[in-house]
């Protein structure tokens, strides 16, 4: 019965997939399968279909490729397991319903297809959600660390005067590193002012405020002044309604003022140079 299922699929795939697209269209707790343009959209569910047959012709290998290639793409277009699950039991209706109206499915052989239905969707339900984990782990575990590439340098901009721009959510693990590039590079390039750029912050409490003090701190244990850079106005709203102290050290909106402070600081200023 898999090479007739497989062989109806192969017949009759570009109206599968209209009806399976309109099914998961209206899906509306999903927008990322309506916002893809239409070329990605056929392509993604071509290949979605491609997938469902070859694990039913049973070739193992072929499916193993398929069915790798296919969670990378999903996760970098943003499905979720939910929906990707959801895309299995659609696709498993609309062939099902099909074979029915054609009279392939009928009340001689109904028990036998159900039978082998089950067959074949269980084991690729549960295929396709350990791909999607062990892909979906691998990416964030490779974003976290390009995060931290990226978000923990201490960048000289002016003699004695550096910047730390610092993006994302900061945990433990994240202001561990800060601290540690933020001493070294205070050392490295004898820098005398230090600017804390939260700008790329999304959210700044009580926990990520602790750890931006203790950074600060540090920096003077070394003998640098630090300022925190980069308070837009929710930040500094949520700053005060929990209360957290940052009086210690000074403040600006944006890094343009900051640098202009820091130069005021080693007794410099910037100046506009006539033609």
């Amino acid at each position: 019965m898999n090479k007739q299922i497989a062989g109806y699929i192969q017949d009759n795939s570009t109206e599968i997939i209209s009806k399976w697209q309109e099914l998961m269209k209206n899906e509306e707790s999903e927008r990322s399968f309506q916002v893809m343009p239409d070329d990605l959209m056929n392509q993604t569910s071509k290949e979605f279909s491609d997938l469902m047959v070859t694990n039913l012709l049973e070739n193992h290998e072929a499916y193993e490729n398929q069915l790798t290639e296919f969670a990378e793409k999903v996760v970098r277009l943003g499905w979720s397991i939910t929906f990707v699950t959801k895309a299995i039991t659609h696709y498993v209706e609309v062939v099902y319903h099909g074979m029915e109206n054609k009279g392939i499915i009928n009340e001689d052989n109904v028990r036998a297809f159900v039978e082998e239905f089950s067959n074949w969707v269980t084991p690729i339900r549960d295929s396709t959600i350990d791909t999607y984990s062990k892909t979906w782990e691998r990416t964030v575990s490779l974003q976290k660390i390009a995060l931290q590439e990226l978000s923990a340098s201490l960048i000289p901009v002016f003699d004695k005067i550096s910047v730390m721009p610092l993006v994302g959510t900061i945990d433990t693990e994240r202001a561990k590193l800060i601290m540690e590039n933020l001493l070294e590079g205070v050392v490295k390039h004898r820098a005398e002012v230090v600017l804390l750029d939260i700008t790329g912050v999304p959210v700044v409490d009580t926990m990520v405020a602790h750890h931006i003090i203790q950074a600060a701190d540090a920096v003077r244990l070394v003998g640098a002044k630090c300022m925190l850079v980069g308070i837009r106005p929710e930040i500094a709203q949520t700053i005060v309604t929990l209360g957290i102290n940052l009086n210690e050290f000074t403040t600006t909106s944006t890094l343009q003022r900051g640098v202009e402070q820091a130069l005021a600081w080693t007794n410099r200023e910037i100046v506009e140079v006539e033609d």
